[in-house]
C-alpha cells in the first residue's frame, strides 16, 4: 500500500521490532527492523521500519529490541478456577475431583466466577495471551469480563447429563446469546463436559444442535489412558469412538487433552467430517502423573491441529502458555525419543497458527500479516536469561518467559503497555476475592456437583 497525502492516520504503528512471520508453507521465520501498521483492528502492512517514516498514527509504539509475535492462544482453560489455585495439591485425579474441586464448585456464585475470570484475564494479558477457549459455569459473567477487558475468547457453558435436559438447553442459549458479541471478539461453542459425564443421548442431541445452529463443540475427551480403558470396559468402545457414533465428530470440535487417544482412534479423527482439533496442556499431565501425553506427532500426521493450553489453574497452577509451549517441545522429544521433534520453530507454529485454528480463528488470527486481526504481543529479550541470542526461535521457546512480554494488543487496542495493565484493576479483584474465599472453599456441606468414576 502506498500512502497518499490524504490518507487518514493509522490506528497503531509498531516500529523497530523483529516480527515472527509465516511463509507460504507456514514455516516460521523472522523479519528484522520491521514495522506493523494497524487500521480498524486489522494489520494492513508489515514492512521495513524505514518505510513508515513520516506516517501519521493515533498511537505509536517504539519496539526496538523487541520481538512481535501473534498473540498466544490458550486453547482450553477454566478461567474462573484461578480462585482455586493451589487448593488441591498432590492428589490423584479421582481424589482431586471428588474430594476437593467438585465439592468446592458446588459453592460457586456468579460473582465468584466473575472475579476469577477477571484475575485470569489479567494473568493471561500479562503473559501475552490474547485469546482463550473457556469451558465453565455461569459463563454470562465470563462473557461480560471478556467484553470489558478487551480479550478475545471462545466461550462455552459446560453441562453434565446429571443436570437433565436443562443443562444442554442452557449451553445452547448461552452460545446463541453471546455468539459474535463484543465486536466479534467473543465466539461461542456448545460445551458438554465429557463422554464420561454426558451420556450418548445428550451427545447425539448436542451434535444435532451444533449442526442446526452452526456452532462448534468444545469438550474433554480421552483425557487420560484410564478413561480410555474404563470406557472400553464399560461400553466396548473408546471415548473417541463414542464421539464418532454420536455424531460429535461430524461437527467442528475441540477436544481437550487427548492423552488417552490410542492408535485405533486416529482413523476416526482423520475422517471426521468437521474441523477437529486437540488442545494439549502438558503441565497438568505431569502433576497428575499420567503415563501418556497428547500424541502430537501422530495427530500432525493425520492433519489434526494441536493447540497449546493450560487447563484451569486449579490443576496447572498457572495460565502460562509460554510454559506450555516449552513443555510441549520437551515432552514430545522425550516421548518420541527424538531430539529433532518438536523443534523450536514447530513449537512456535503450534503456539500461533495451530492454536488459532484449534479455536476456529485460523483465517483471522495466528499470524501477523495483512488482513489478520491485530492481536500482537511484544517480547523483550534483553534480560540476562535471554542473552546472547544464537537461535531466536529457541530463545523464545526455551529461554523467554511470560514476564518478558512488555505489551499486549488485541484488535489494535493496547491492553498492556510496558507491563502496565490498562483494562483490569488487579488489587481490587484480589481484595474482594480474598473476602469471598472462606465461603467458596467450604466443604463441610458434603455436596459435589458430579462424581468422577473412570
Amino acid at each position: 500500500m502506498t500512502p497518499s497525502a490524504v490518507e487518514s492516520p493509522a490506528g497503531l504503528i509498531i516500529t523497530g521490532c523483529t516480527v515472527l512471520t509465516h511463509d507460504d508453507q507456514e514455516a516460521v521465520g523472522f523479519a528484522h527492523d520491521a514495522a506493523i501498521v494497524v487500521r480498524d483492528g486489522i494489520v494492513t502492512e508489515v514492512t521495513g521500519a524505514d518505510a513508515i517514516a513520516g506516517r501519521a498514527a493515533d498511537e505509536w509504539i517504539d519496539a526496538r529490541g523487541q520481538v512481535a509475535l501473534p498473540g498466544l492462544v490458550n486453547c482450553h482453560t477454566h478461567a474462573p478456577m484461578v480462585a482455586l489455585r493451589g487448593l488441591a495439591e498432590d492428589l490423584p485425579t479421582e481424589e482431586w475431583f471428588n474430594d476437593v474441586v467438585w465439592p468446592v464448585e458446588s459453592n460457586l456464585t456468579e460473582r465468584d466466577v466473575e472475579l476469577g475470570a477477571r484475575l485470569a484475564c489479567a494473568e493471561m494479558i500479562r503473559g501475552g495471551v490474547t485469546c482463550f477457549a473457556d469451558h465453565y459455569f455461569a459463563m454470562d459473567a465470563v462473557a461480560a469480563v471478556v467484553a470489558e477487558c478487551g480479550m478475545r475468547a471462545l466461550l462455552g457453558e459446560a453441562y453434565f447429563s446429571s443436570q437433565g435436559v436443562r443443562g444442554r438447553e442452557r449451553s445452547l442459549e448461552f452460545a446463541l446469546r453471546h455468539r459474535d458479541t463484543a465486536g466479534g471478539r467473543i465466539t461461542t461453542a456448545l460445551a458438554p463436559h465429557s463422554p464420561y459425564t454426558v451420556d450418548e443421548a445428550d451427545l447425539a442431541a448436542t451434535a444435532e444442535l451444533a449442526r442446526a445452529h452452526g456452532l462448534p463443540v468444545h469438550l474433554h475427551a480421552a483425557e487420560n489412558r484410564d478413561q480410555t480403558e474404563t470406557s472400553r470396559a464399560r461400553h466396548g468402545v473408546t471415548p473417541v469412538e463414542i464421539l464418532h457414533r454420536t455424531g460429535i465428530l461430524d461437527t467442528d470440535v475441540l477436544l481437550a487433552h487427548g492423552t488417552g487417544i490410542v492408535d485405533s482412534d486416529l482413523p476416526l479423527l482423520a475422517r471426521a467430517a468437521g474441523r477437529t482439533a486437540v488442545a494439549t496442556a502438558p503441565r497438568g499431565y505431569l502433576k497428575f502423573a499420567w503415563p501418556t501425553t497428547t500424541p502430537v506427532r501422530a495427530l500432525r500426521d493425520i492433519g489434526v491441529p494441536v493447540g497449546l493450553a493450560t487447563d484451569g489453574a486449579a490443576s496447572n497452577n498457572s495460565l502460562d502458555v509460554w510454559e506450555a509451549m516449552a513443555l510441549t517441545s520437551l515432552i514430545q522429544k522425550s516421548t518420541e525419543g527424538d531430539p529433532r521433534w518438536l523443534t523450536s520453530r514447530q513449537a512456535l507454529h503450534h503456539a500461533t497458527l495451530q492454536s488459532a485454528r484449534a479455536v476456529g480463528l485460523g483465517e483471522s488470527a495466528g499470524s501477523i500479516a495483512p488482513g489478520r486481526r491485530a492481536d500482537i504481543v511484544l517480547v523483550d529479550l534483553t534480560g540476562p536469561h535471554t542473552q546472547p541470542v544464537h537461535d531466536l526461535a529457541a530463545t523464545l521457546v526455551h529461554s523467554a518467559r511470560a514476564a518478558d512480554v512488555r505489551t499486549t494488543v488485541v484488535d489494535g487496542r493496547v491492553l498492556m503497555r510496558d507491563r502496565e495493565l490498562l483494562t483490569i484493576d488487579v488489587p481490587e479483584v484480589v481484595r474482594e476475592l480474598d473476602e469471598r474465599l472462606p465461603a467458596l472453599v467450604d466443604r463441610s456441606h458434603g455436596r459435589r456437583i458430579q462424581e468422577y468414576d473412570t
